[in-house]
This record gives structure tokens, C-alpha cells and sequence, in this order.
């Protein structure tokens, strides 16, 4: 092993575990070994796996991820409930299937991803209902074990128990807060901006390419089940 190229590989892991975008732009001698050196790539891709990361290239750039159950790069339910501002179990839940009907309004399938710019408050509503009342007919419809039922009735009921907004407050100036689906969704928009996947302006949300990254290759990688349920896709999808 060339230590010449242990040290570029490590160079790359280090960087990008920190959240450094890794481009043709930035650092422009690492991503030329990663793309030019097997040696670079094969070490990193090892290290990589070692430490249960994925990585993702989008617009000549790289990113990483953690992958599932991953305790040191990733975040435990309770950290996930600190940081978003929850208490609850199924608060989380209901973040996670709002941050899906994120992805879904900027990517419906495999090969159609909107490059629309931003997304606001009232759009992600709408998405969210959408997709709740597919999948509630889906508890009908279609052969869901008791595990997805109850996981779909649990959050139904949490989602359609809050208002739109609290009392007579415009949804334009509301803070996040967990007391209605605009407060709501707004503290989920917070914890994508502070993982550096969005930013916010005078309302709108604009997707970052680190967002693009993980919505394109989670499509592509996991799409499974759940998209079934609340697009009417096929319902034989593997989870």
C-alpha cells in the first residue's frame, strides 16, 4: 500500500465525516484521487463501510451518511427528539414521515426529480395530508399488517388532532412549535437547516445539494414500502 495514497484516502474520510463537501471545486486534489486513484478510492470505500457510512456523489461532490442503527455518525431516537424539539415517540415518527413527504414533493420516482428551487410551509401541509389519507385508505384497501396499522392510525391521529395554526396566528409569522401542522413542520424545516440540507428566506425553503444527494440516492437505494403506501405505487414494493 502506497502510504502517499492511505494519506489521501484519510484525508477524505476525515473531511467529509465533518460534513466537508468534497468537489471538483473544493479540494480539487482530493476529488481528483478519488476519482482517478483505485487505490484512494478502494481505502476510503473500506473505511467507509468499516465505520457503517454511505456514500453519495451528486453534481461532482461528495457526501457521506450514516447508515442504520449507526450509534457514533448518527443520532438515537431520544438525540433525534432533542434536537428536532419533540417529547414524544410518535412526534418523531410524525417528523420522519414529514421529512419523506419533503422528498416526495421534490421526487416522485426514479426518473423525474424536480429541480424546483424551495418549498414552503403550506405546500408540505398539503403533502402531508395527501399522503395521510392514502395511506388510512391504504388500511383498507390493501393487506397492511398490524405493525403498519397501527404505525398509520397513531400518526393520523396526532396529525389531524392539530391545527392548522394555533387560534388566529398567520402562518407566516408562527414560530416552530409542536402545536400545530405549521409549527410543526417548521421545527422539522429547523433541523434540516442545522444539518445543512436547507435554507430558509422570507418563508421558503430551499433545498441544499447535500438534500438532492441523500433524496436521489435514498430513492434509488430504499425506496421499498412506505412510498408504496402513500403514492398508490406498487403495493408488492420490497421494504
Amino acid at each position: 500500500m502506497d502510504h502517499g495514497n492511505l494519506d489521501k484516502a484519510m484525508e477524505l474520510f476525515a473531511l467529509l465525516i465533518v460534513g466537508e463537501e468534497i468537489s471538483n471545486v473544493q479540494h480539487v486534489d482530493l476529488y481528483e484521487a478519488y476519482q482517478n486513484n483505485s487505490e484512494v478510492y478502494d481505502i476510503l470505500m473500506s473505511v467507509l463501510k468499516k465505520s457503517n457510512l454511505s456514500l453519495y456523489e451528486f453534481g461532482s461532490s461528495l457526501y457521506v451518511t450514516a447508515g442504520e442503527g449507526n450509534r457514533i455518525f448518527g443520532f438515537t431516537n431520544d438525540e433525534l427528539k432533542r434536537a428536532i424539539g419533540l417529547r414524544l415517540n410518535r412526534e418523531l415518527y410524525l417528523a420522519y414521515f414529514i421529512i419523506y413527504n419533503i422528498i416526495l414533493i421534490f421526487y416522485q420516482d426514479s426518473g423525474s426529480f424536480s429541480y424546483a428551487e424551495y418549498v414552503r410551509c403550506e405546500e408540505v401541509v398539503a403533502q402531508t395530508d395527501s399522503s395521510m389519507q392514502r395511506a388510512l385508505k391504504a388500511l383498507h384497501d390493501k393487506a397492511l399488517n398490524a405493525v403498519e396499522e397501527n404505525s398509520f392510525q397513531t400518526l393520523a391521529a396526532l396529525w389531524e388532532d392539530m391545527p392548522l395554526v394555533p387560534g388566529n396566528d398567520d402562518m407566516a409569522s408562527l414560530k416552530a412549535a409542536r402545536g400545530s401542522k405549521t409549527g410543526f413542520i417548521k421545527l422539522v424545516f429547523n433541523f434540516l437547516i442545522s444539518q445543512d440540507l436547507f435554507f430558509e428566506s422570507q418563508g421558503r425553503y430551499y433545498i441544499k445539494p447535500r438534500f438532492r444527494a441523500l433524496a436521489e440516492n435514498y430513492y434509488e437505494e430504499n425506496r421499498g414500502r412506505l412510498y408504496s403506501i402513500v403514492t398508490g405505487g406498487d403495493k408488492d414494493a420490497s421494504y
